[in-house]
């Protein structure tokens, strides 16, 4: 059986989400990525809340919002509020994105600015 694009992604979502959880320890680090913005958020699922979060929404200078230069955008603004919230070491979640273009390189930048996983 054939899945469509979004469908196959949300099969991989579920995939991924059943085997890791965010932790107060060892929060999750979810991303979401749409066609028009880059979104991350740090969550901690014991208790459902959202720690710290991140996106193209806010970011005036960015030209497009929705490219590889926005999400290392995104990484660098992410990880600089993780460490004032004193977050050093997260459980990545992509969301069941392919881990390659624009998930590549926020995860790349979340890990040269500090934030381990």
């Amino acid at each position: 059986m054939k899945y469509t694009k979004p469908e196959a992604r949300k099969r991989r979502h579920f995939r991924v989400r059943s085997k890791i959880s965010g932790t107060p320890n060892c929060p999750r680090l979810n991303v979401y990525k749409s066609n028009t913005n880059f979104y991350a958020q740090i969550i901690d699922d014991t208790t459902g809340t959202t720690l710290v979060s991140a996106s193209t929404l806010k970011m005036t200078d960015l030209k497009n919002k929705a490219n590889i230069q926005a999400a290392i955008a995104v990484a660098g603004e992410l990880a600089k509020k993780a460490k004032d919230a004193k977050i050093e070491e997260v459980v990545f979640d992509r969301s069941g994105y392919l881990y390659h273009g624009k998930v590549k390189a926020f995860a790349e930048a979340m890990r040269e600015n500090g934030i381990k996983f």
